[in-house]
């Protein structure tokens, strides 16, 4: 099979193109052939040694991919051979991710793809639907699970509604019944914060955003799923309602997070810190059932048309693709496996 691996932590360079032996499965895993592979802003990271340090003298990179299921291992059921399926976490902690035509992965991790969904939308869930459905359900008052109906009568406030994980959030919260405000940073980035479903589309850089989102929620916001802490505190907290939740995935600039301490005691603030890596098996299994499920519902489209465009690269040019997001690209890259 061809593959794309790197030997040592670094810049792009470091990825090349490479054959290899084919994976075989192992007890409980399924061995995926792969149509698209999806990257995230944790997969340059990994690659470049400034998280997750490597694990093995030779890494394919990438979590999150789509394709069908070509061979499995023992004590896995023979009939998902054939089984159309999105990946998450493939490359967490193993040698082996989706930058590659075969990858061999946990079965648990291979989740089955609705048959009405391409493969592009299978590749684009993984780190960014997995994220928001667990920011969407970490409140005191949560919901445990998603499903249309579940917040109802909730106002769910996405920052950075622009983003691979701002547009799960919005399309998971609109499934589920909350009234989703998205916070954006200019013209474009509300077309496609409002494209992927937001009910109302503020531009945090004029006027007075908190009045805004109050004009709107006047009991304040439920739940914050916050790409920014740094910078978005001050305005999370000015719209928050009391026992609201903000949870948090990201820090994006980097602004250091100082916290009035008892402004936050009066209205009885949970914060949520998440990484999907530490966040445990029950609730990746639920996420992964729950995302499933909005995909088979239509919930989760992807596309210019949607919110979320796609920008693809070819295998061979995997390198780029991991600059495009590190270089911030708007929308959702993806590797395309056998172009």
């Amino acid at each position: 099979m061809k593959a794309i691996i790197y030997r040592d932590n670094g810049g792009p360079d470091v990825l090349e193109l490479v054959d290899r032996d084919a994976p075989t499965p192992g007890p409980g895993e399924v061995r995926v052939r792969l149509a698209v592979s999806g990257v995230n802003p944790t997969d340059w990271k990994t690659r470049s040694g400034a998280t997750n340090p490597k694990q093995h003298a030779e890494v394919i990179p990438q979590l999150d991919g789509a394709g069908v299921i070509d061979a499995v291992g023992a004590g896995v059921d023979q009939g998902r051979v054939g089984q159309r399926v999105w990946l998450y976490l493939a490359g967490a902690g193993l040698a082996g991710g989706t930058a590659a035509e075969l990858t061999v992965v946990p079965a648990g991790r291979a989740a089955p793809l609705a048959d009405e969904a391409g493969f592009d939308v299978g590749a684009s869930l993984g780190v960014p639907a997995l994220t928001a459905h667990r920011a969407l359900t970490v409140a005191e008052d949560r919901p445990r699970r998603l499903r249309p109906g579940a917040l109802d009568g909730k106002v769910v406030l996405v920052a950075g509604g622009a983003g691979a994980v701002g547009h799960a959030a919005i399309q998971l919260a609109r499934w589920a019944g909350a009234t989703v405000i998205s916070t954006i940073s200019g013209p474009e980035k509300a077309r496609l914060a409002a494209a992927a479903g937001a009910h109302h589309v503020i531009n945090y850089r004029e006027g007075d955003p908190a009045a805004e989102i109050r004009a709107i929620a006047p009991d304040g916001v439920d739940i914050v799923a916050e790409v920014a802490l740094g910078a978005n505190l001050a305005l999370d907290l000015a719209v928050l309602r009391t026992r609201g939740t903000i949870a948090t995935y990201a820090n994006d600039g980097g602004k250091p997070v100082e916290l009035d301490v008892r402004q936050n005691m009066m209205i009885n603030t949970r914060f949520q810190f998440l990484v999907l890596y530490t966040v445990g098996d029950e609730a990746l299994a639920a996420g992964a059932e729950d995302v499933s499920a909005a995909v088979r519902d239509g919930a989760l489209p992807v596309g210019e048309e949607h919110g979320l465009p796609l920008v693809r690269f070819p295998l061979g040019r995997t390198a780029d693709a991991h600059r495009a997001v590190e270089d911030g690209a708007v929308g959702k890259v993806l590797v395309d496996i056998d172009a």
